[in-house]
């Protein structure tokens, strides 16, 4: 999980470069992420703290304050039906752009209307529709919940807008973790 998201943020404009200055402060290069090593115990560990100092992973804090110690996870290919039941992370500019539903086909009809949170354009949603409409493959989405049936997107809300916006016309890879007491992370 941990090298996905970090793989995932590292694309973003918003989160990639305080991860390349986190990864410059301690020596490392971008491909500590874009091909992980996952059976080196010294490279899982400079990941998980480029995760911790970015995000707070691990300490309780920022993305993952409340978010369990202990976390089931698994892979899974989600239907377009149950992609469309995930819903946003509890957080200011997701629940404005989904009209306080948190569902990405609120915000997806929402943006094709011409709404926009906060005056941010929604130029990179309409990228990446376009992107999932001519087929092209992006990292798996990374969910949680207490369980598989209530799931919150913890990485890739973007992406999860841009298969909103293409009508959800496939399924789609996502690593799911499951805990219980994920549900205050979750709620």
């Amino acid at each position: 999980m941990i090298a996905s998201f970090l793989e995932g943020e590292l694309r973003s404009e918003r989160f990639g470069p305080a991860i390349r200055d986190q990864l410059t402060a301690i020596g490392e290069s971008d491909e500590l992420l874009t091909r992980p090593d996952l059976t080196d115990p010294r490279a899982n560990a400079a990941r998980r703290d480029v995760l911790a100092a970015t995000r707070g992973y691990g300490e309780g804090r920022e993305l993952f304050e409340f978010f369990p110690t202990t976390v089931h996870w698994i892979r899974a290919l989600l239907t377009p039906d149950e992609l469309a039941r995930v819903r946003y992370i509890e957080y200011s500019y997701w629940n404005e752009i989904s009209g306080g539903s948190r569902l990405p086909g609120d915000a997806a009809r929402r943006i094709k209307a011409g709404l926009q949170a906060f005056g941010v354009p929604n130029t990179r949603f309409l990228i990446a529709a376009s992107a999932i409409a001519r087929g092209e493959q992006f990292p798996p989405l990374i969910l949680a919940g207490e369980h598989t049936g209530e799931l919150v997107c913890l990485e890739g809300n973007l992406r999860l807008t841009g298969h909103a916006l293409a009508g959800f016309p496939v399924a789609v890879e996502c690593l799911i973790g499951t805990a219980p007491g994920m549900g205050r992370w979750a709620q």
